[in-house]
């Protein structure tokens, strides 16, 4: 029995190529010729065309949902291709949004496909959720995840939401017109430092495709009507262990309604609090020129890289020196580093980076800066032939 009514209604009838497309479809007693015209009238957004999304928008596709939007606004990588399977290696270089175009169209023409080329905001969050009865949020940070949920909210819309890290997946559906919503799960935003992202700590590239199918399902199954959909409760897949296994979240009882949409960077303290009249970047120009002056012996600094040390391994920048920021966020490296000295830290792309500085500033280190763009930026201005990842 279904927990909730069909999210969509019906369109007109199948055709005949319809029927045939999807045959296996229309065998299905829950599903049959009326929910198979409710998925072709259904409208679905899906923010992210990375590992999540590569899965999700192709069965989406296959299962014959009428309308697709898409939000993303990177670009096809070499190091996407170990999880992001709608891309392919002639893709490299171009849009992400064109590369999943050219996938879903090839394999269901009779899906709208709708390209949103831009960073999802709470300036376009709640215009861009309009025009879509469901999200599917595929993306890779706190931050979006919390304004997907606040402006699905806000319109009274569902969200599936998916969640990869390394072997473990988590999956669940949101509503918070029907139950718990995103807030309810994690009412606080991690502390910095605390959790690494894909891009730091890896994902096991098959755990996508499990991960992203099961949010397909989800989405089928509300604007369909059938099944159990996993409101309130959170699906986690161990694929080491091969094992899922279930935990139930309720809504809170004194929550707020959720009425506007917020600061998501500084609510997830992605930037962190420090003078902004101070200066506190350098350039990878400017550290090339240290660096050889470091050399001759015409100054001295500390270069400290704070990444893990599986991504020191890949790439660094030479005469660096690797201290992971959680040995400086616990304290337990503070005796490393001197506060009479110069510092330089760096990371990837500067994120963490200029968190280990507020965190420093806040230990009372006044002569520390970071690495603007990180490593990233360093091998694309400096070292070319170095890898990225």
């Amino acid at each position: 029995m279904s927990c909730l009514p069909p999210l969509v209604e019906p369109a007109a009838d199948l055709t005949t190529a319809e029927v045939q497309r999807y045959s296996r479809h229309l065998l299905i007693p829950e599903i049959g010729a009326i929910g198979q015209r409710r998925l072709k009238n259904a409208r679905v957004l899906v923010v992210g065309a990375g590992g999540l999304g590569s899965p999700a928008l192709l069965y989406l596709a296959a299962a014959g949902v009428g309308t697709i939007g898409i939000v993303d606004d990177d670009i096809v990588e070499l190091s996407n291709l170990q999880r992001q399977v709608i891309h392919g290696v002639m893709d490299i270089g171009r849009s992400k949004l064109a590369s999943a175009q050219d996938a879903v169209e090839n394999l269901n023409p009779l899906v709208n496909v709708r390209l949103h080329d831009t960073r999802l905001d709470s300036h376009n969050a709640l215009d861009l959720f309009a025009d879509y009865d469901l999200i599917l949020d595929g993306s890779d940070n706190f931050a979006t995840r919390y304004l997907v949920n606040d402006a699905a909210a806000i319109m009274g819309k569902p969200s599936v939401w998916g969640s990869i890290y390394r072997f473990d997946g988590q999956v669940s559906v949101f509503w918070e017109r029907h139950g718990p919503t995103y807030r309810d799960l994690y009412p606080e935003a991690p502390s910095t430092g605390s959790v690494s992202s894909c891009a730091e700590g890896g994902v096991f590239g098959m755990l996508c495709a499990a991960i992203g199918s099961v949010m397909v399902t989800e989405a089928v199954k509300l604007i369909t009507g059938v099944g159990k959909p996993l409101l309130g409760r959170v699906l986690l897949f161990d694929a080491l262990a091969s094992t899922w296994r279930e935990i139930k979240v309720s809504k809170d009882p004194t929550g707020k309604p959720i009425t506007e949409l917020a600061d998501y960077q500084l609510f997830c303290r992605m930037i962190p609090e420090r003078d902004p009249g101070v200066d506190k970047t350098v350039s990878v120009h400017q550290l090339s020129t240290m660096l050889a002056d470091r050399s001759a012996g015409l100054c001295d600094f500390d270069l400290i890289d704070v990444r893990e040390p599986r991504e020191y391994e890949i790439v660094s920048i030479p005469g660096s020196w690797l201290i992971p920021q959680d040995r400086i966020f616990s304290g337990i490296a503070l005796t490393e580093l001197r506060q009479d000295r110069n510092i330089i830290v760096h990371c990837k792309s500067g994120i963490r980076s200029a968190a280990v500085l507020a965190e420093l500033a806040a230990q009372g280190y006044t002569r520390v800066e970071y690495l603007q763009g990180g490593v990233l930026a360093w091998v694309n201005e400096m070292e070319p032939t170095k890898p990225v990842y």
